[in-house]
């Protein structure tokens, strides 16, 4: 970048290049060491001849500084008009540099440097005013120095010299003096009344040549005009020339220097008076011009005061003129000699003791200076030099631009703004206030405002004047170097978007070179072939590709980057990466990546303008890695806003410029750019056939019942165990050498179809084989894609995630995590926190840009990510080979059954080991349509604990399905078949079912037996089973009653008989049900009587269809002892912790007890069968649904106290005879009138002893006439099965019905408890009973 510093109107520019066969690193090694000598003392330079060319040669003692600059490049030759409007442009001095070995002619380095010089300036140029080539000496002394007298201007610096910088100082002392010489010439020339002709006829004039003197002036020495002195009250002219207005000045004595020496050289300078003649200059021209060239000089030779003096006549001639652009040009003389006065300590003191700031006087002379420039007034047509206009304009904003900003980057006016100003470059001086690493903070900027008193935005407001029409007027190098310098301050300011718009229009200057000259060198390759590569002439067609320069490219680049960058677009989202040193898989994407949702940050409209121009750019250079990551980086932060066709523009040139770039040699490949593609991965669940299921090795010893199975998933003390979800999600199990399919779902949210070139699954573990698939996603759509390959070995196998290529582009490994509650709940937490981050502070601005980082390194999101756990991802054990097993035949005829309710029928399978391996274990399990709503009824907990009981009942006693478990042993070889039998039983519900056949290879052989086998692996067949059960007996009404209730009269003779042989009234009781017949065939009902201690007995009848018969069974009473009526109601599954909801008494519950405990011995008593009448087919009767009710507990449950009643009469009085008193179907008939006993047998028949009492009521007892006391009588102590009688006399003394009753109490102390037995006894009393 071409530096304009503020006080470039007093830097000596001397300019450095390189000679002959110097090397890149060497010139700029010694050209650093030039250009540490920034100011060179006027006292050290040689004072020269006291001649004509000694006018601008400082004094021995004079104090000021000659300011170098030592640029690197010559000015433009669009410059070379201003020579004498503005010579501090130009390099008044050459210098060459180069090395010498032994082997080089010193000669050549001579001949060369000439030439060099020759080629770098105009022939008619004005500059370089002195040249001189430093040689430096590379070996040790071997070099040949003796030059001769024929190689003027050489210098040969030994290696062998120590202090080369005091050497070199030297050398610049002796080049400036020899330049300031021949500032001399130049005036002396433009005095001369043709110079002065010449200085005033354009606006940009130029030094005259000899050839336009007249020829009696070059031949003869002509009569000089009286020269303008150099200061103005020591040089003695004659009174002619002072009486004229040729000068327009005043005289000030106090401007002059004291020096006498000064006096005495200057008037040296004046014509001599012998030879003189009549000059026409003041008629013609004015002054003001040849007064501000001097005063340039001057300040340029480091008399500030000289040129002070002169820059002030001119300011008085130019102020009555409409000469702006020169009177421009001395205001900003003015104001660099203002800062060289404060530079060097003589006018600090000064400035601070006005009311203004220090600065403001210069500033003031650049706003009018500014003013003058931006209205210069009409021109002649010849002067119209818009270029150099517009670039005196936009300097002048430039150095008012830089003396604001340095005042406010140095906290003031000061030596720190003093140095900024004066710095030469070639790069600008960047201040220790915006150098440190805080300097971009906004509060840093907001201080130095404070500090300074001088405001950001009063420096954009200067600025901002440079920008405008009148930059199209500049040239391409002069508008680069503007708005490079533009973009500087507005960079140092903080105004970001500024500089990023400034840098647009300097790429767009940088791209208008780069095509003009690519137009320029196609136009013609050879003779005879036109630019387009058509014949031209009577050639051939030839075509000749020039060769392509990337050099500077990188630069270019990058400005487009920081636009881009500074417009909130990341066109390094997609980046490069070298095969050679990039892993396998590239690096993986972060799992969290996508968690945290940013902002959108810019403007849609504006980024898509400007990454087209980014595209333009890159197109233009042409670089092709850079415009396929241009283009691929859009798409991949900016599709949401990129119209189709936009899409589809970028998509395609990115596949282009992949393609041109991998012919031209890149090696790199561009990482994949899609985002995340991948949204899930799902392992697709094999056959049924080929699940495997692992079961530890201890569920080989387990016994367990037939119909545990229909209750294995309520095997647990609670309802809902959580443990047992955790334990179903575990790594899935797949098999060597077995096929696995894995679905991927991608996406593509793009508006064309996705390419992508390889797909293949990331794994780790165990070795995995499968082939990558390429494929297309189709625009804007989720796209499902199957992976297929198996694993090589048993072990662990993980699944990542998976690798994604697209054409021309590196392979990246994508993770996918399994979304487990863990990680769901990471990922919620770190959304909350960037959230809570994000509304808790607000940005603005270009700071919106940097939230992303500072959220993150925000504690609030680093506690969030501290607490991360380790993602986990989709896991497969892989076990060995396993046996593979199929149905091959089935005794059902197309899977169906149909029985009736209760009947068993048995079916036959054929299973086939299809596999290498045998099968050495086989268990069968069973599922029907009525397990799944039962176990939900008792999952629910909402029956009561009956109903809960006969569920689990009906689960486990009566299944549908059942085999012999003696075929678990059964081994079927590889290759072999084998018939297993089972059995199927009706039951009402069921409608369908399922059989379920797990085999497995339990005794493989191991390849060591230190580490047992703990677990092994099964496989499961599945048969369906269509039911079919017709419901056609139904059973209601269940009772138990008394025996002597007559129950049986049914019943005929010889069915009582049989029915009630062994029976004794005592003891013994009826079973009663009525059997219905729904269907529409007969079936013959048996009741069978299986209890203990009594004869097994049976009742058969056949009931009819529609028919209701009621069977009666005679059943002996049951006792159950106090242990087992006082358990609880129990859970045949696990269940154990229920809670009953209902709330009763203990009481309550012990009732409650003893019905359900009397209830399954009364069914474990009676057994009811069904025959199909006339056919073959029987089952199996429940009376499952039925309830007992008290007074059927009472009936069935045999008494504490047994009371035997009994009526019989004595033969006479004193006769010990019993006769027994006629007794017909339990009923006794007695005479009346006389007098009967009553005898009472009680029986203790519990199993405690007690203490009793007899109560005896007759009824009605008014006739009746009864012997001593029947309420309360003492019976005494009876153990355990002891029996004791009582008798009372009684007399029947009417004829009719009576009931005898005897209630037995046991008596506890002084405490009537309720009675423990009763007894009753009808009589009937008549007339023609016997006696």
């Amino acid at each position: 970048m071409e530096y304009n510093a503020f006080a470039s109107l007093s830097h000596f520019r001397i300019l450095l290049v390189p000679v002959g066969s110097i090397s890149r690193a060497t010139f700029d090694q010694w050209a650093a060491e030039i250009r540490t000598l920034e100011n060179l003392r006027l006292s050290d330079i040689p004072p020269g001849t006291k001649d004509e060319k000694a006018r601008f040669m400082p004094s021995p003692k004079s104090k000021g500084y000659l300011h170098l600059c030592f640029p690197t490049h010559p000015p433009p030759s669009s410059h070379y008009a201003m020579s004498l409007f503005r010579p501090s442009l130009f390099p008044l001095g050459v210098i060459g540099i180069a090395s010498c070995s032994h082997t080089d002619s010193l000669s050549s380095i001579a001949a060369e440097f000439n030439a060099t010089v020759k080629d770098l300036f105009p022939p008619d140029s004005l500059y370089p005013l002195a040249k001189n080539c430093f040689v430096f000496e590379e070996d040790d002394g071997t070099t040949n120095l003796n030059l001769g007298d024929h190689l003027p201007g050489l210098v040969i610096i030994p290696s062998m010299m120590g202090n080369k910088k005091e050497n070199i100082e030297t050398l610049l002392a002796d080049l400036c003096s020899n330049i300031l010489a021949e500032f001399s010439t130049v005036v002396n020339t433009l005095e001369s009344p043709l110079g002065n002709e010449y200085l005033n006829a354009t606006l940009f004039p130029f030094l005259p040549s000899a050839s336009d003197f007249p020829r009696q002036l070059v031949d003869d020495e002509p009569e000089r005009l009286s020269r303008v002195p150099s200061q103005p009250e020591h040089s003695p002219v004659p009174a002619r020339r002072v009486s004229t207005p040729i000068l327009g000045m005043k005289r000030n004595p106090s401007t002059g220097p004291s020096s006498p020496m000064a006096s005495a050289r200057q008037s040296t300078l004046n014509v001599p008076m012998a030879r003189k003649r009549q000059s026409l200059i003041g008629a013609a021209s004015s002054h003001g011009r040849l007064f501000k060239v001097l005063g340039d000089l001057f300040i340029l030779a480091g008399r500030t005061e000289d040129a002070s003096v002169w820059y002030t006549e001119a300011l008085t001639l130019f102020k009555t003129s409409t000469d702006s652009l020169w009177h421009a040009s001395t205001l900003e003389g003015l104001a660099t000699l203002s800062l060289l006065d404060a530079w060097s300590g003589q006018g600090f003191q000064t400035s601070i003791s006005t009311s203004k700031e220090p600065w403001g006087d210069i500033s003031e002379r650049l706003d009018q200076a500014i003013s003058l420039y931006g209205r210069p007034g009409p021109l002649p047509e010849p002067d119209q030099r818009y270029d150099l206009h517009a670039y005196l304009y936009t300097v002048a904003i430039l150095r008012h631009s830089s003396l604001l900003f340095a005042a406010w980057a140095a906290k003031g006016w000061g030596p720190l703004a003093f140095t900024a100003l004066m710095h030469p470059g070639p790069a600008p001086y960047i201040p220790p206030t915006l150098s440190h690493p805080d300097s971009h903070l906004p509060r840093n900027r907001d201080r130095l405002s404070s500090f300074s008193g001088v405001t950001r935005s009063q420096i954009a407001a200067v600025l901002s004047q440079v920008h405008g029409p009148w930059l199209l007027h500049l040239g391409h190098r002069e508008r680069i170097a503007v708005l490079e310098s533009v973009a500087y301050l507005y960079s140092s300011l903080g105004y970001h978007r500024k500089e990023a718009y400034i840098l647009r229009e300097v790429v767009g200057c940088i791209m208008d070179l780069v095509v003009c000259a690519r137009e320029e060198d196609g136009r013609s390759y050879l003779p005879g072939i036109a630019a387009n590569g058509k014949e031209s002439g009577d050639l051939g067609a030839v075509a000749v590709k020039g060769i392509e320069r990337s050099t500077g490219n990188e630069s270019v680049l990058k400005l487009v980057k920081f636009v881009c960058e500074m417009h909130g677009i990341d066109v390094e989202a997609v980046t490069f990466v070298n095969p050679s040193t990039q892993d396998e898989g590239g690096a993986p994407q972060d799992v969290n990546a996508d968690d945290v949702q940013e902002d959108p940050y810019g403007w849609p409209e504006l980024q898509i303008g400007i990454i087209r121009e980014a595209l333009a750019v890159a197109e233009a250079l042409p670089d092709p890695p850079s415009v396929a990551q241009f283009s691929l980086s859009a798409l991949k932060s900016l599709h949401a806003v990129l119209g189709d066709d936009d899409q589809h523009h970028m998509y395609f040139t990115s596949g282009k410029a992949l393609t041109a770039a991998k012919r031209r040699g890149e090696t790199r490949s561009i990482e994949y750019w899609s985002g995340r593609p991948v949204v899930s991965i799902e392992l697709l669940q094999p056959p049924p056939s080929r699940l495997l299921v692992e079961n530890p090795v201890s569920v080989l010893a387990q016994q367990r019942s037939e119909g545990a199975g229909q209750i294995s998933q309520m095997t647990g003390p609670f309802l809902y165990n959580p443990r047992k979800s955790v334990t179903a999600r575990g790594s899935t199990l797949v098999v060597t050498d077995e096929p696995l399919e894995f679905v991927l779902t991608l996406r593509n949210p793009f508006v064309f179809d996705l390419e992508i070139q390889n797909l293949s699954l990331s794994t780790s573990g165990v070795a995995f084989d499968m082939k990558p698939i390429s494929l297309t996603i189709p625009a804007n759509s989720y796209h499902p894609v199957t992976l297929t390959g198996k694993p090589l070995e048993d072990g662990s196998l993980v699944i990542r995630g998976c690798h994604v290529q697209a054409p021309g582009g590196a392979s990246r490994e994508f993770l996918l995590p399994l979304a487990t509650a863990e990680e769901e709940e990471h990922r919620f937490r770190r959304r909350s926190a960037a959230a809570c981050e994000s509304d808790r502070t607000k940005y603005s601005g270009l700071e919106s840009r940097s939230k992303k980082s500072e959220k993150r390194n925000s504690t609030l999101v680093a506690s969030a990510l501290s607490k991360r756990t380790i993602p986990k991802f989709l896991e497969c054990t892989v076990v060995p080979e396993q046996p593979l097993l199929r149905i091959r035949w089935s005794s059902l005829v197309h899977g169906a059954v149909m029985l009736y309710n209760g009947e068993k029928s048995t079916l036959r399978l054929t299973l086939e080991n299809v596999s290498n391996l045998p099968v050495d274990f086989l268990r069968l399990s069973f599922d029907d349509s009525t397990i799944g709503p039962a176990q939900a009824a008792l999952a629910e907990g909402d029956l009561s604990i009956y109903d809960a009981y006969e569920t689990e009942y009906q689960l486990i006693n009566r299944p549908v399905f059942s085999w012999d478990r003696e075929q678990e042993d059964t081994e079927i070889p590889a290759g072999r078949k084998v018939a297993i039998v089972l059995t199927c039983s009706g039951k009402v519900g069921c409608t369908s079912g399922g059989i379920y056949i797990s085999y497995g290879y339990l005794h493989r052989p191991q390849s060591t037996l230190s580490q047992p086998q703990e677990t092994f692996h099964t496989r499961q067949l599945s048969y369906p089973v269509l039911v079919t059960v017709y419901h056609m007996l139904e059973c209601h009404n269940m009772d138990v009653f008394p025996l002597d209730q007559g129950g049986c009269e049914e019943t005929s003779e010889d069915g009582r008989a049989i029915l009630f042989k062994d029976v004794e009234e005592e003891g013994w009781c009826l079973f009663s049900i009525d059997v219905r017949n729904t269907y529409g065939l007969p079936f013959e009902v048996t009741l069978n009587r299986v209890q203990k201690n009594a004869p097994p007995t049976s009742t058969t009848c056949i009931v009819a269809p529609g028919a209701t018969t009621r069977m009666v069974l005679p059943l002996k009473k049951i006792q159950l002892p106090e242990e087992i009526t006082s358990q609880a109601i129990p859970m045949l599954s696990d269940r154990q912790f229920v809670v009953d909801k209902t709330k009763l008494s203990t009481a309550e519950y012990k009732l409650q007890r003893e019905l359900f405990w009397y209830r399954e011995e009364l069914f474990k008593s009676v057994r009811g069968h069904w025959r199909e009448a006339g056919g073959t087919r029987s089952g199996e009767l429940s009376f499952r649904q039925q309830r007992m009710t008290l007074p059927m507990l009472a009936t069935l449950r045999t008494e504490s106290i047994r009371i035997h009643l009994e009526l019989y009469r004595r033969g006479s009085e004193t006769s010990e005879e019993q006769i027994s008193v006629m007794r017909k179907n339990g009923t006794y008939h007695p005479a009346p009138y006389q007098f009967v006993y009553l005898r009472v047998r009680i029986a203790n028949l519990s199993f405690q002893p007690l203490v009793l009492t007899a109560d005896t009521t007759v009824d009605p007892a008014d006739h009746v006439i009864q012997e001593g006391v029947l309420s309360d009588v003492p019976i005494g102590r009876l153990e355990k099965g002891e029996e004791r009688e009582l008798e009372a006399p009684l007399c029947f003394v009417a004829c009719g019905r009576f009931h005898v009753q005897v209630e037995a109490r046991a008596v506890d102390g002084a405490v009537r408890e309720a009675r423990v037995g009763s007894a009753t006894l009808k009589v009937v009393v008549s007339e023609d009973n016997p006696e």
